[in-house]
């Protein structure tokens, strides 16, 4: 009799034991659960009339890349050189909008590199020795007539020499991604000076941030202390929202085009950015022109303006095993220009910590990738994580348990 009180106080003590231990035993965290697709694909089908020679990239400016074609092979770029050769210049010394820059003084060497490439043929802008240029009129004189002795002329002015230019050249396409650019000078007139479209694309996006390129290479002409008037060589400026940006061809190399065109989708502005390279034809100029004006017209007619996130949507789910879930929701909607086949990527990133969260409480942000552009949405609990309750606790099996 004694060793059964015995036997019961031991068990007696044992449940305590046990109580106790799962009344204290950690509980899990709240976890904080995507409720929207990792991935999603806007629907339908992009189409674009790809020209059928060289290669061809087209992109929403800021949104990312429509699509491309042709390849990614590295081909003469002519003139389109001249791109890389301002956006040096204007990183070298940069320029504020109205802001004419720093003069430079036209020397003999400068004016013998006019007469050589006259003489060859060459695009090329007069100058005379002892003649003043500021920087922004040798940008003008660079980008608009094309002058391909200015290219030389700025080479020296910002790196002392042509072949410390074209160096910086090559490493400021390395840092932009630019992997199968290779330039050998600084005008275009190399067939050593090397690109793709989906390069230059990488090029004209980011000297297109630069206000003071934009406005030049929008102007249809200017006029030069000697050289008198000078004439964008880009005569389709205006066309089907055109507002820019690099022409460069050879009867050789066939026509190339870098454009950027303003265009209105549902209400809201855009920028397409494009370019083509290696077009052909008895004029190659005039048929990269004709190819780059089918991609933005059809390239605006296949843009649409999409709420991928409405205000209010569940963003994610907050997940307890002792409750219910609960809605995570964000008060802010997202819209987007896009296009048939673009990828909206979603993660959420979870904010809390503990098993307890209150109503209304910050739990996480949706991280939306939509293109090139990314998006931040704040998440709140729509209602409360109450702490486990003492029933819960003395009822859950430990996990070795679970799995028996």
């Amino acid at each position: 009799m004694r060793r059964f009180g015995v036997s019961v106080v031991i068990v007696v003590v044992v449940v305590i034991a046990l109580a106790a231990v799962q009344v204290f035993r950690p509980v899990p965290q709240v976890q904080v659960l995507a409720a929207v697709g990792a991935e999603t694909r806007v629907p339908g089908q992009l189409n674009l009339p790809w020209p059928n020679v060289g290669e061809a990239a087209l992109a929403v400016a800021g949104e990312g890349i429509m699509g491309s074609s042709g390849g990614n092979t590295p081909m003469p770029m002519a003139s389109l050189t001249k791109m890389m050769t301002a956006y040096l210049v204007l990183q070298a010394h940069p320029l504020t909008t109205g802001e004419s820059g720093p003069s430079v003084a036209v020397t003999p060497a400068d004016v013998k590199v006019y007469e050589q490439d006259k003489a060859l043929g060459d695009s090329v802008v007069q100058v005379v020795a002892g003649e003043q240029l500021t920087e922004r009129q040798l940008l003008e004189a660079l980008l608009l007539p094309s002058g391909d002795n200015i290219a030389t002329l700025l080479a020296n002015w910002v790196a002392g020499s042509v072949p410390a230019f074209v160096q910086e050249m090559n490493q400021t396409a390395s840092k932009l991604g630019m992997n199968h650019t290779h330039y050998a000078e600084p005008a275009g007139t190399s067939h050593a000076t090397v690109s793709t479209a989906l390069d230059q694309l990488k090029l004209a996006q980011t000297a297109m941030a630069d206000r003071v390129f934009r406005d030049i290479v929008a102007k249809p002409q200017v006029t030069l202390p000697v050289a008198g008037t000078q004439y964008n060589v880009n005569y389709v400026l205006g066309q089907e929202g055109i507002v820019g940006i690099k022409t460069g061809s050879t009867p050789h190399d066939g026509g190339n085009f870098a454009f950027a065109a303003k265009q209105t989708v549902q209400g809201r502005s855009v920028t397409l950015l494009g370019v083509v390279l290696g077009q052909g034809g008895v004029q190659p100029l005039q048929s990269a022109f004709s190819a780059s004006k089918s991609l933005i017209l059809a390239g605006q007619k296949d843009l649409r303006v999409m709420q991928i996130v409405k205000p209010g949507q569940e963003g994610a789910q907050l997940s307890v095993p002792w409750q219910n879930p609960v809605s995570a929701v964000g008060q802010q909607g997202v819209t987007v220009v896009a296009w048939p086949g673009m990828v909206v990527q979603a993660h959420v990133q979870s904010e809390v910590s503990g098993h307890v969260v209150k109503s209304g409480a910050r739990v996480g942000i949706l991280m939306l990738q939509a293109g090139n552009t990314s998006f931040h949405v704040p998440l709140q609990a729509s209602q409360g994580i109450q702490a486990p309750s003492l029933k819960w606790r003395l009822e859950r099996l430990p996990a070795f348990l679970r799995r028996l």
